[in-house]
């Protein structure tokens, strides 16, 4: 069995974790979000779909992080 590449031992809180989970709570929450309220926006072209779902979607990525990043802090201790 080969060795492994690379390992982590992270002081503090690992970004890594952070990130991946980020990313993955922001699509499960983020993309139901964005067809939900798209139905009542009126989205004639792609540029349009796009924008919304930018709009819509920097916040709950923002707020996610956030709230992943402060669960890791409080959970390292």
């Amino acid at each position: 069995m080969p060795e492994p590449v690379e390992t982590s031992d992270p002081e503090g809180v690992d970004y890594g974790w952070v990130m991946q989970t980020t990313f993955v709570v922001t699509i499960l929450v983020g993309a139901p979000l964005v067809a939900l309220l798209s139905t009542t926006a009126d989205l004639p072209s792609w540029g349009a779909r796009a924008e919304f779902a930018i709009r819509v979607g920097a916040p709950v990525w923002l707020l996610t992080a956030i709230a992943v990043f402060l669960y890791a802090k409080r959970a390292q201790t």
